[in-house]
């Protein structure tokens, strides 16, 4: 359906890429590394196991191209989800991702 062009309109704000690269080489000890050009505050991990309860970790700031690696020890045989929320020096909003190891 076509919609008429509305000049007044205030223009959405562009979305930005997610700074997080996974390197998955070890399912109970994937690194996580800041592929931003950006550092990133008050990082925060949440893991998720079934058997086990959440589990958080304060990583506070993480620069450019610094890794991270996670410890999902012991291995369980259901998926864990990943949940990263950071905040960006330059808007002071929080943002959320989640992944899946």
């Amino acid at each position: 359906m076509l919609h008429p062009f509305d000049a007044n309109r205030p223009v959405r704000p562009l979305a930005h890429r997610v700074p997080w690269v996974v390197i998955r080489s070890d399912r109970t000890h994937p690194v996580v590394m800041n592929g931003s050009s950006d550092p990133v505050d008050f990082v925060t991990v949440l893991r998720s196991d079934a058997g086990e309860g959440p589990r958080v970790e304060l990583w506070g700031q993480v620069l450019p191209s610094e890794t991270i690696e996670l410890c999902l020890c012991p291995p369980g045989e259901d998926d864990v989800v990943v949940t990263l929320t950071w905040f960006r020096h330059w808007d002071g909003l929080e943002y959320v991702w989640h992944f899946v190891v």
